[in-house]
């Protein structure tokens, strides 16, 4: 048995990030592990946070212990914090790694933790490089990377960008793991009828917060192409903007496919995600730039094909003709994708998407972190 902490968003802070550190945190405890959270009492100042709220305001998850402890953006807390990591004596503690901003907060920390010569620290990149670069981050990244004793990666890409930082730190592979904690599918009628949608139409579905990487426009663009007109297929945009939603509808107007795109721009909780995917014959991940997405593992969950562009770690998650497309980012071939989809058998990746599932079980990714642990132990 281990004594583990995991540090990174957990309840009351909502989002995929979130709902992985739970649903690991209760894994490692499924398997004898003694795991534990430490969250943030403050993540992001309010003026740095797009979106309407930080927080989820449903239920903690059962079994697993939350501390709200960490201040992003306070080094007395990060030096008490580091202290009472380093007296406690965890095994192991996993820093869950994906901006910038954080690295002075959680690379110090890690470095008091490590001094008791006992905890070893690695990290969950989600990136090591965000989508959206800002001067610094390069800096920055590097002293959250001296401080750490090893990586666990979800994408060849985000290793690739790694190495960067450190071409010897012991590394790991591991998919992002089925999202299963968003309850079972329900009937598409079920679905639809639910989101108040009508039951003749076919749909699409673009799912999460929207940002410019994200390739919204590519998509909305896509819809305009004449095959994708003719289908008469809707899009459902299920997702909060995190920027001006203006340049969007500016697009749709110009368009002139506003009657195909329903926008529920609001965070989307986690009780109500099943019906979105469930009234969709096909999710959409038209991104510009990224090195894997929790949504991929959400459609995977949920048994839906899906389009995904030719960016980072996209393709190696959704191959191309077993689970979905992989497509350049360019809204003509996001386009004939969907075409080709509609125009054929809509179940033809079903069993290709039963035989990935396989791969992204939540014990795959401890057993990765156990064997991580080991290299950092033949490391030191």
């Amino acid at each position: 048995m281990m004594r583990i902490v995991i540090c990174g968003p957990a309840h009351p802070y909502r989002g995929g990030i979130a709902a992985y550190n739970e649903r690991l945190a209760q894994q490692l405890l499924h398997e004898g592990d003694a795991a534990a959270i430490y969250t943030f009492k403050l993540q992001y100042p309010s003026f740095l946070f797009p979106g309407k709220t930080q927080y989820d305001h449903g239920y903690a998850p059962e079994g697993v212990t939350i501390t709200r402890a960490i201040n992003s953006v306070n080094p007395l807390n990060w030096f008490n914090i580091g202290l009472r990591l380093r007296r406690i004596r965890p095994d192991l503690v996993i820093m869950r790694y994906w901006l910038p901003f954080l690295a002075p907060a959680l690379g110090f920390i890690a470095r008091l933790v490590k001094s008791n010569r006992h905890t070893m620290v690695v990290t969950i990149f989600d990136n090591v490089v965000p989508h959206e670069k800002r001067i610094g981050d390069t800096m920055l990244t590097r002293f959250f990377v001296k401080s750490i004793d090893g990586a666990l990666v979800m994408t060849r890409a985000v290793e690739n960008d790694l190495r960067k930082f450190s071409a010897d730190m012991p590394c790991v592979i591991s998919p992002h793991p089925l999202f299963d904690n968003y309850s079972v599918p329900v009937s598409r009628d079920e679905a639809i009828a639910h989101l108040k949608l009508p039951q003749a139409d076919k749909y699409i579905l673009f799912f999460g917060f929207i940002r410019e990487y994200k390739g919204l426009d590519l998509l909305l663009r896509a819809m305009a192409e004449k095959c994708v007109r003719d289908l008469g297929v809707k899009l459902i945009v299920a997702g909060e903007f995190y920027e001006s939603k203006k340049p969007y509808f500016d697009l749709l107007s110009q368009l002139g496919t506003g009657d195909r795109i329903i926008f529920h721009s609001h965070f989307i909780s986690d009780d109500e995600v099943k019906y979105y995917f469930s009234a969709a014959s096909l999710v959409v991940q038209p991104y510009k730039s990224a090195t894997q997405s929790g949504v991929t593992q959400i459609a995977y969950h949920f048994n839906k094909p899906m389009i995904v562009t030719n960016v980072g770690g996209l393709a190696e998650i959704v191959p191309d003709g077993v689970s979905g497309y992989v497509v350049e980012p360019d809204p003509v071939a996001i386009a004939g994708a969907i075409c080709d989809f509609f125009s054929g058998d809509e179940k033809r990746f079903e069993a290709g998407i039963e035989e990935k599932k396989k791969e992204y079980s939540w014990s795959r990714l401890t057993e990765a972190l156990h064997s991580l642990v080991r290299e950092v132990q033949r490391a030191r």
